[in-house]
């Protein structure tokens, strides 16, 4: 394993390079708190340090597989600096033209501008970082898309409307811009970064930062650093240090291996790798797994979903990770890899506790297998939380259920968030529910028996008698809406 030591990216149109061994910076240093620093990048602002509000926004530009550009609007609090190694930045300060010796704005500037998109302007570089990213990828969008794009960016003053209309009206030149112009250069750039396939360390005196550029060198790291944190996105391990000042000593940062981020489909089921996004898994599974695009497209928002990976959010075995109950449901299992061998252990065998997992010290996940759903299942995923989108859940669930000819329940699974220390199925309620008729009253008698089966804590989201309350209510609305089905 041969390591480089600096990482490299494009920065205001030229080569950027941070060698950490001479830097005042730690590698895992955010990318906001790196561009304030700057003199001339502070456009970019820190409203809440953990990726609910967007006034830090940027853009990354990086190479796909055919090494074209593709453009993401991020949360900048919540990147290190080594995630952005072979990338483009763009701040708001690079949309800006000065074109005869005047100042020319970009066209949702512009457009933001034409349409009082603005009052205080706090949130404004932020928001107009999002519609930089909807112009880049979306031509005349529908307002689906263009809500989309904005649920990470909140604005305190001025209101969703102008915001809105500037996007529709700023979003119809096919992307063209004067990065276009110099779109072929920042590819030659970003190439001779990436010739260069050595996986990276990083060693500060108050932390080693390891950036592995293939899934072998990463194994390396992991046996050799058993007790390294490993993040892919990190939309969670940087709150670590951006809300409670932990500094970790050791990180191992997968975000960089391509042998992670494939998605494959199957006669049986699919495939998605550790370290796929969850905007790209959201536009692999709408027409595969309804309900897990349904989970996923109020999963954070998309400057979240854009770094945030399906590894990621199973790893962390949070006991309110969306993912989990619905992969509960679909009997899933998890794909564990070491430098020798690969195991496949089921998803409810894998969270064994609070954040605690079923890895090995020298394994890493490498992938999230789901079998294909057979015709007679239905399966339907809940999300209960204060707002829509880019909310945490204070209850989540998810159903699968076969009946029988004669309308009896056959099999059935219920899982839940939030109403233990980890997911769990509702055992005690599918017992009951098992070989009965499946109506109504069957279906009120077993929320009864899930008000009791557990017994969820009461914290700043909601008190457990809410929780309990609730989750048989899912029950109720599981029950519902196949009803409705049915009779269509």
């Amino acid at each position: 394993m041969n390591n480089s030591d600096k990482i490299c990216f494009v920065f205001d149109n030229q080569l950027t390079e941070i060698d950490f061994t001479k830097s005042e910076f730690r590698p895992s240093t955010t990318l906001l708190n790196y561009l304030r620093s700057l003199p001339t990048h502070k456009g970019v602002k820190e409203g809440c340090a953990e990726g609910d509000c967007g006034a830090c926004t940027v853009v990354i530009a990086e190479l796909n597989q055919q090494n074209q550009l593709e453009y993401k609007a991020l949360d900048s609090c919540l990147v290190f600096l080594p995630m952005i190694h072979g990338k483009q930045i763009i701040t708001i300060e690079n949309l800006e033209q000065i074109v005869n010796k005047e100042l020319k704005l970009h066209p949702v500037q512009q457009l933001m501008v034409e349409n009082n998109g603005s009052q205080c302007g706090y949130c404004t570089p932020g928001i107009v970082m999002s519609l930089f990213a909807l112009f880049k990828n979306h031509h005349q969008p529908e307002k689906e898309v263009i809500e989309d794009a904005l649920t990470g960016n909140l604005c305190r003053c001025t209101g969703y409307k102008p915001i809105i209309e500037a996007a529709e009206k700023s979003c119809c030149n096919h992307g063209n811009d004067h990065f276009t112009e110099k779109q072929y250069e920042i590819i030659e750039m970003l190439l001779s970064i990436n010739e260069n396939k050595k996986s990276i360390s990083l060693l500060h005196k108050e932390q080693e930062y390891f950036l592995p550029l293939n899934l072998k060198d990463a194994l390396e790291f992991k046996k050799l650093y058993p007790n390294a944190v490993v993040i892919s996105g990190a939309t969670d391990t940087a709150l670590r240090q951006t809300k409670k000042g932990e500094i970790i000593p050791q990180l191992i940062d997968l975000s960089q291996i391509e042998e992670l981020k494939h998605f494959t489909k199957n006669n049986n089921s699919i495939e998605i790798g550790a370290g796929l996004t969850l905007e790209k898994a959201k536009n692999e599974v709408e027409n595969i797994f309804p309900a897990l695009f349904d989970i996923l497209k109020v999963f954070g928002s998309l400057q979240i979903r854009n770094i945030a990976t399906i590894g990621g959010n199973i790893g962390s075995a949070s006991p309110i990770g969306d993912t989990l109950t619905f992969l509960f449901a679909c009997k899933a299992f998890v794909k564990l890899q070491n430098l020798t061998s690969v195991r496949k252990v089921a998803i409810e065998d894998f969270i064994i506790g609070y954040r605690k997992t079923d890895t090995n010290a020298d394994e890493l996940i490498t992938a999230v297998e789901i079998p294909l759903i057979p015709e007679n299942v239905i399966i339907k995923s809940y999300k209960v939380s204060n707002r829509k989108d880019l909310d945490i859940s204070t209850v989540s669930a998810s159903f699968r259920l076969q009946l029988s000819n004669k309308n009896s329940v056959e099999e059935i699974i219920i899982a839940f968030g939030g109403m233990a220390a980890y997911t769990i199925r509702a055992s005690k309620t599918v017992t009951y529910l098992i070989d009965k008729t499946w109506n109504r009253n069957t279906v009120e008698e077993a929320m009864e028996v899930l008000k009791t089966e557990f017994s969820p804590i009461s914290d700043a989201r909601a008190e457990k008698d809410y929780r309990a309350m609730a989750a048989a209510n899912l029950l109720l609305k599981f029950w519902s809406e196949i009803s409705l089905n049915q009779k269509d």
